[in-house]
């Protein structure tokens, strides 16, 4: 007789993980609707109490804009090796030409 348990692990693998961006920013978004709510407790005026939750609610909008677009960077696979540039200058040929270093080997000692 099988009773309530720990789930198999195949139930915890497919379960949905948490998203840690939303959750700091959840954390956030709770502690400016706090602060408005301590002051005005507190007998500060409603002007005073919005202005100084304005400050943290946009500094919690700037760090989730930041911290999404990290995920997103973070995201992308890696690129590996960055190709040369070509420079449009140069001609199409062999030789020094194609960038490798001359170094006067190849020419005829007189």
């Amino acid at each position: 007789m099988s009773g309530p348990g720990p789930a198999p692990e195949r139930d915890r693998a497919t379960a949905p993980s948490r998203d840690p961006v939303g959750v700091v920013v959840r954390w956030a978004a709770f502690g400016c609707l706090l602060v408005p709510v301590a002051l005005l407790w507190c007998g500060s005026s409603a002007a005073g109490a919005v202005g100084a939750a304005a400050g943290p609610a946009t500094v919690t909008g700037v760090c989730r804009l930041l911290m999404r677009r990290s995920q997103r960077v973070a995201a992308r696979p890696p690129s590996g090796e960055r190709q040369p540039r070509r420079d449009p200058c140069r001609r199409a040929g062999t030789g020094a030409r194609e960038g490798r270093p001359h170094n006067g080997g190849d020419t005829p000692v007189g």
